[in-house]
């Protein structure tokens, strides 16, 4: 919406308004670039010019949805997914990303998966089994291991310490 406005009291008309990404009809002169910039900086949000720094964006976003906001599992290998979504070479985005972030895909991948099996564990729908099938794990022990290594809990225990804070509404007050 920020951005939406901000693109209205330039005056310019926008083809896609999406997350990290704007698509304009017009050609944007200097001086609309820097109003545009200064206007989103003042909501928080930053202009991106850089081929570069845009791609490393697109890749977090992918990763991101995927993670988080998509029950479809990716039938093919991620790399070869993420390379043909982006029309860029694997090996190319991963140096790039590892360069820009400090971290590798792979790592930023499990950082997500792992925040999102919390969730998942929080919210306390789904057993681990079936935590481990929707995070497209090969079994429950691989995804606890690496549960594990992430936090040093593992997910059992990470549940069992998640139920010791709440008390039944009954107890409560007594």
């Amino acid at each position: 919406m920020a951005v939406k406005t901000v693109l209205k009291e330039l005056g310019l008309h926008f083809i896609l308004v999406d997350l990290g990404e704007v698509e304009v009809m017009e050609d944007i002169t200097d001086e609309q670039r820097s109003k545009l910039s200064s206007s989103l900086r003042n909501s928080g949000l930053e202009l991106m010019d850089d081929k570069k720094a845009i791609l490393i964006e697109k890749i977090k976003k992918i990763i991101i949805e995927m993670v988080h906001y998509s029950d479809e599992m990716i039938k093919t290998n991620f790399s070869d997914f993420l390379s043909e979504k982006l029309n860029h070479d694997y090996t190319y985005m991963a140096n790039l990303f590892s360069v820009v972030q400090g971290t590798t895909i792979e790592h930023f991948i499990i950082s997500h998966k792992i925040e999102r099996i919390k969730e998942l564990i929080i919210y306390d729908e789904l057993t681990i089994t079936e935590i481990a099938w929707k995070m497209n794990y090969s079994s429950v022990a691989h995804l606890s291991n690496q549960f594990k290594k992430f936090t040093g809990l593992s997910p059992s225990h990470f549940r069992q310490l998640r139920d010791k804070r709440r008390s039944p509404i009954e107890d409560i007050g007594n």
